[in-house]
C-alpha cells in the first residue's frame, strides 16, 4: 500500500513538470491530486487496455499512474481556473 502511494506522489511530481502552470493548491495539493489520478489512471487503463497497477516496477504501471495524474491535474486546471487565491 505504500509503495502505491509512493508512485502517487512520484506521478503527481511528473505530472506537474508535464502540465506546467499555476494550478491552485500548490505542490501539496498536486502530489495528493497525483495519487488520486494514479489511481484514476490504474482503473481506466485496467478497464480499457488490460493494464493497470499490478507491478510496481512495471513500465506500464508507471505509464498509466503518470497518465492518470495529467489527466486529473489538466481537470483540477479547469475546475480551478477562474478561482482567486
Amino acid at each position: 500500500m505504500i509503495g502505491w502511494i509512493v508512485l502517487g506522489l512520484i506521478a503527481g511530481a511528473i505530472a506537474k513538470a508535464i502540465l506546467p502552470g499555476r494550478q491552485a493548491g500548490g505542490w501539496i495539493a498536486t502530489l495528493l491530486l497525483g495519487v488520486v489520478g494514479a489511481l484514476v489512471g490504474g482503473f481506466i487503463g485496467g478497464e480499457l487496455f488490460d493494464v493497470g497497477l499490478k507491478n510496481f516496477f512495471s513500465i506500464e504501471t508507471w505509464l498509466v499512474a503518470i497518465g492518470g495524474a495529467v489527466l486529473v491535474l489538466f481537470i483540477y486546471g479547469l475546475v480551478t481556473r477562474g478561482s482567486k487565491r
